[in-house]
């Protein structure tokens, strides 16, 4: 018996979908669509018209997930948040470390978030600064969100659309700063803590409650749609989602003479890039970062699209010494990847000498309707250019074998990995194929 879904990608300029067929993985089709900000649904209905399937969603239409981390120290507990915000398939906008003061909750406020995360502090270790981070939330409730201001101490309120807290710090005060954000009227949600030991990270519970807040909050609280299926559909964030394809792909590549696997995705407004390199022993045993290496990352650049980021992207390029890609999308397309790939290698820098790389992937997959839609020739030319770069990209693509995700499967197959991973891994197998 085969049964058939249909997976949709809700982006900020195109909503993209498939449909699988069951158990199997089989594409039967694929469709696109431009995305209808005003009611993301239509967008949807037009995409999967004619398709007697279920439909199964993620979404990063109106930028995504926008996520602010407060934490205790730069390195330690926010950039622990950080990453774990970065695994749920958020877009760091803001990150605040140590005591907030009045002016840190203006500024908080002025990032525009959809959600903080609240970190700090191993369990059982220091919780001064957690404390007084939550008692400056609480009484600057309710925080506000896009656009709007913040009540700060002694101040006026604004808007009374709360933005939610997702406390995930030192386990030993849990309870009691869950209590003063919740009597404060701060929509708050526990999770187990991102760094409960020096050298350990654990970001999972957080990444569950990050997203569930994303389900609640953004795509259950009507910015996008009011029509109630898109609740139903919705599953997580689009990177998210892309990044579990990018982790069934490593482990189907598992056995292969070298393996480890990076995802360039150049999309509209956001490029993304997604890795799960080969792992380091040495650096696994030496814990050379405070943190831990994340066995996948992600970063994902806002100011790099070739359509509605156009105009950042030039001034990213020109900044990084490249010259002004102008109008052409391909051009546009091979400019975002060299930047997203230097600033993926200076992020990496953060896990210390040693580490594994994107440099040591065996296998590098474009993604992205800039590449998809060009011809294969033209796309040849851009990955030999991009081979080429002494700035840090051409570290990554240089010898090493690059496929285009041309029928765009890496989001369905991310939707499709936790409860069908045998379609997942076929959808995945027709794509090294293709």
């Amino acid at each position: 018996m085969t049964d058939r879904v249909a997976c949709v990608d809700i982006g900020s300029t195109w909503t993209k979908a498939a449909l699988v067929e069951l158990p199997g993985g089989r594409l039967v089709g694929t469709r696109q669509a431009p995305t209808t900000h005003d009611d993301v649904v239509a967008g949807v209905l037009a995409a999967t018209d004619g398709w007697d399937a279920p439909v199964r969603a993620c979404s990063s239409a109106g930028g995504g997930l926008r996520l602010a981390v407060v934490g205790y120290e730069e390195l330690i507990s926010a950039e622990a948040g950080s990453r774990a915000a970065l695994s749920a398939g958020a877009r760091v906008v803001h990150v605040a470390a140590g005591r907030l003061s009045a002016g840190a909750l203006q500024e908080l406020a002025a990032a525009a978030p959809d959600v903080v995360l609240l970190v700090g502090g191993t369990d059982g270790g220091e919780a001064g600064v957690l404390r007084h981070n939550a008692d400056m939330l609480a009484s600057s409730a309710p925080l506000q969100g896009p656009g709007a201001s913040v009540r700060v101490p002694g101040g006026s309120g604004g808007l009374p659309r709360s933005v939610p807290v997702v406390l995930a710090g030192n386990a030993a005060v849990r309870e009691e700063v869950h209590a003063v954000l919740a009597a404060a009227g701060v929509p708050v949600t526990a999770a187990d803590n991102v760094l409960p030991d020096i050298g350990r990270l654990a970001p999972e519970s957080a990444r569950a409650a990050i997203r569930g807040v994303f389900l609640r909050h953004v795509i259950g609280g009507g910015r996008l749609s009011a029509d109630p299926r898109l609740r139903q559909w919705v599953r997580a964030v689009t990177p998210d989602s892309v990044l579990d394809g990018v982790a069934a792909l490593a482990d189907l590549r598992a056995g292969a003479d070298v393996p480890g696997v990076l995802v360039l995705d150049v999309g509209g407004a956001t490029t993304d890039v997604h890795c799960v390199p080969v792992a380091d022993a040495e650096q696994s045993a030496l814990q050379r970062s405070a943190v831990g290496v994340p066995a996948r990352r992600r970063t994902v650049e806002g100011d790099l699209g070739v359509e509605a980021s156009a105009e950042a992207l030039r001034a990213a390029a020109t900044a990084e010494g490249l010259p002004s890609p102008g109008e052409d999308a391909l051009a546009l397309g091979e400019a975002a990847a060299v930047v997203a790939l230097r600033r993926h290698l200076r992020s990496e820098a953060a896990y210390g000498p040693g580490g594994a790389s994107a440099r040591g992937v065996g296998l590098v997959v474009l993604s992205g309707g800039v590449f998809r839609h060009a011809e294969p020739t033209a796309v040849q030319g851009v990955l030999a250019r991009v081979a080429a770069d002494r700035g840090g990209a051409g570290g990554v693509l240089a010898g090493t074998h690059v496929v285009v995700d041309r029928r765009y499967v890496l989001a369905a197959a991310g939707l499709l990995a936790a409860d069908s991973p045998a379609a997942a891994a076929g959808l995945l197998r027709d794509m090294l194929v293709s």
